[in-house]
């Protein structure tokens, strides 16, 4: 098959680049700097799209890491950067439909989820801005797009070696401060790269499948476990929590979002549960060690 990873030079792009090559697939990656030389061809935003996209399965991963502080300025930039080329790839597709359009999304797009268990058929809600507001906008400009069938994947923190997600858990454990995070009751949506991996295949070949996805484990864990979970693997001891407050300032300090570490949301695989999918690594503690 051929596969069009628009925006797929970052770390889940990188992922899916190497294993879909591995399998025998044509990669194709659109992206502002292209180079040649690797494993895949590489097209700027500003070459053939419509004839890229014509027939194969697209991935639209583009969009500005959210990781950084939630001003106007920075929401404004989250959702520009996912709507705009979300909107020249379904202008190019109608040139060129792809036989399949994968669009990723987040499972943040629920904002503060609570106690409630979160499946497809939950309402997406009304704020924060840097999470449900980017998360709706970049889904409403894939919406009616051009394809033969679209599958929004709603994904979950995905846990892989070197990227800012596992690292930066890693080293506040490796400092001292891995105790839980607020009340540390929040609960926590992750998985496992190489469940993502399959999630992603399974949703490209699978034409039973269409519409909301999550790609996420069947196990959502409460903030203060997953910390536990990581000073085990480490071999740290225990270590004292971190209040809001101190959250909220070391925030600043790493310019970073407080709200990715005070928010939770427990959310299901229910539609992959129920098509039969099987997860390889379900449960946080194996998940972490593979890695580590």
């Amino acid at each position: 098959m051929k596969y069009v990873l628009a925006g797929g030079t970052g770390a889940l792009g990188r992922s899916l680049s190497a294993d879909l090559v591995a399998r025998g697939h044509d990669v194709v990656v659109v992206t502002r700097r292209p180079a040649g030389g690797g494993p895949y061809r590489m097209v700027g935003w500003d070459g053939d799209l419509a004839a890229e996209l014509s027939g194969a399965v697209l991935i639209n991963l583009a969009g500005e890491l959210v990781d950084r502080p939630p001003t106007p300025a920075n929401v404004e930039l989250l959702t520009r950067s996912r709507v705009g080329p979300t909107r020249a790839l379904a202008k190019a597709a109608a040139g060129g439909p792809p036989a399949v359009w994968l669009q990723l999304s987040t499972l943040a797009i629920y904002g503060e989820g609570g106690e409630s268990e979160l499946t497809e058929l939950s309402p997406p809600a009304d704020g924060p801005p840097q999470m449900a507001g980017v998360a709706k906008a970049w889904e409403a400009a894939a919406a009616g797009a051009p394809c033969g069938r679209q599958v929004i994947l709603r994904t979950a923190v995905v846990f892989d070696r070197d990227t800012p997600a596992l690292n930066r858990l890693t080293g506040l454990v490796r400092w001292g401060l891995g105790g839980r995070v607020g009340s540390g009751r929040q609960w926590v949506s992750w998985l496992h790269v190489e469940d993502f991996l399959a999630i992603v295949r399974r949703a490209a070949e699978d034409p039973a499948l269409s519409g909301v996805l999550h790609a996420t484990s069947p196990n959502p864990v409460r903030n203060a476990d997953m910390m536990a979970t990581f000073r085990h693997v480490l071999r740290r001891p225990a270590a004292p929590p971190t209040p809001e407050m101190m959250v909220k300032l070391g925030a600043r300090l790493l310019r970073t979002d407080p709200a990715l570490a005070l928010t939770g949301r427990r959310c299901v695989p229910a539609r992959l549960t129920e098509s039969g999918f099987s997860f390889r690594r379900p449960e946080l503690k194996d998940s972490i060690t593979s890695l580590l």
